[in-house]
């Protein structure tokens, strides 16, 4: 069987294998550990196998993604996703569809001291949405809101998936987390221009509510100072290179382990609690790692991804055409896959593709933009049907709206994704401004 037969195979046999729910990790070292051992032998692959998972996991990089995920745990036990919530409330939610905007406002917040969509999805349908249908939000529409206001847990820097995506690239994490800020502060603003627009088109889909008087919204401010603080010392600091985002990332998670001691809002509990979803989260991660390492060693013996390489460059296509078209599949291949799989399954193909085409900068430079087009689709695909993670996580915590009628509140938001990606993609310069200026 040629190499190409049996990457296909491989691609088949491992999203059969997802779809009978079999762990993502699992399912890759299964796939990759089959077809290395079929073109290399049983030897060379118990070698492999030997030395790789420490090599992978002994990576210092690595320690920064525990460190982010507990820091986004103790922030969501805090009681800070709540503050952030009344504080946006209080200034915009006597306006229509005041109270989304606010939602996406506060996990605008959040999202800088988080780094993960699925748990700031799942935070804010704890703490904000019964109050968007306590005012009498549609119900479809604010938990779509909701849903896509967790995209902005990956999209506003410090990022799981980009830290991923850097340690597979050998990029420079500080570098992505600048260029991942303009995008994602977009994302932000189009979201809430696409709430305003909505809710002007039909002002049911969300009410006014009563003007809060102007000498009690202040009050509310004093509740998001600890959340500006983590996020200023944090993402400033790597921004400023005061530290490295291993070790702002730690800083980050005893500020607000002590900010929720002292507000006494995290207790043994509480703690216990974090430091377990950490666990469980970082340990579902770097399975995921080693497999895809399995998984992409087999790809590699296939030949595939050079193969892909030298016939796109060989094949006269313009560097945008190939670059859309890529980023056309990521965006399916998001509807039906786990985005950290996705990305780490793709990488290897796509990545050397990319590289070698010109754009008209350097290769760094195309590293960085390309990281940031591929967290704008992995946002997407966060949202999209049929499966649309973020969704899932909102009907699970709202059961008596039914999906489908979540899928139709997100759509508008998705055009909005679309739009910004196609500006992303046209003007480079939105992601390597900040790069540049700070670097």
């Amino acid at each position: 069987m040629s190499g190409l037969a049996l990457a296909i195979l491989g691609f088949a046999a491992l999203l059969a294998l997802m779809a009978l729910r079999l762990p993502i990790g699992l399912a890759m070292m299964l796939v990759g550990g089959l077809g290395y051992i079929q073109l290399n032998g049983l030897d060379p692959f118990l070698n492999y196998i030997r030395t790789t998972p420490y090599q992978i996991f002994a990576n210092y990089t690595l320690s920064v993604i525990p460190l982010f995920v507990l820091m986004g745990a103790f922030a969501e036990r805090s009681g800070l996703a709540s503050d952030l919530f009344k504080a946006a409330a209080a200034f915009v939610g006597h306006r229509r569809g005041g109270l989304g905007m606010a939602m996406i406002g506060a996990c605008t917040g959040f999202g800088a001291i988080c780094g993960s969509s699925v748990a700031t999805t799942a935070t804010f349908a704890r703490a904000a949405l019964p109050q968007l249908r306590r005012y009498r939000y549609d119900p479809g529409f604010a938990c779509g809101v909701t849903a896509v206001g967790g995209t902005l847990g990956i999209l506003i820097p410090p990022s799981v998936i980009l830290v991923v995506y850097a340690i597979s690239t050998e990029q420079n994490i500080a570098k992505l987390f600048k260029a991942a800020l303009i995008p994602g502060l977009m994302a932000a603003a189009m979201y809430c221009i696409t709430i305003a627009i909505m809710t002007r088109l039909d002002g049911t889909l969300g009410p006014a509510h009563d003007r809060v008087p102007w000498r009690d919204r202040w009050k509310p401010l004093f509740g998001i100072v600890p959340a500006l603080l983590v996020a200023l010392i944090v993402v400033g600091g790597i921004y400023g290179g005061v530290f490295t985002p291993t070790e702002g990332a730690s800083v980050g998670a005893f500020i607000m382990l002590l900010i929720g001691v002292v507000r006494r809002t995290l207790g043994l509990s509480e703690i216990k609690q974090a430091i377990l979803q950490t666990a469980e989260t970082s340990a579902m991660i770097f399975a995921i790692l080693l497999g895809a390492e399995i998984f992409n060693a087999f790809l590699a013996l296939t030949q595939v991804p050079t193969a892909a390489a030298e016939m796109i460059a060989a094949s006269g296509w313009q560097p945008y055409t190939v670059l859309i078209g890529l980023l056309l599949f990521y965006i399916i291949l998001g509807g039906v896959m786990d985005e950290l799989a996705m990305i780490l399954l793709t990488l290897p193909v796509f990545f050397p593709i990319v590289t070698a085409l010109d754009f008209g900068m350097l290769p760094d430079d195309v590293a960085i933009w390309f990281g940031i087009l591929v967290l704008i689709v992995v946002g997407i695909g966060m949202t999209c049907p049929p499966i649309g993670l973020n969704v899932f996580v909102v009907a699970s915590l709202a059961r008596d709206v039914p999906v489908t009628r979540i899928y139709r509140g997100v759509l508008p938001f998705v055009l909005s994704d679309i739009i910004r990606l196609g500006i992303v993609v046209a003007f480079p310069v939105l992601t390597l401004y900040l790069v540049r200026l700070l670097d």
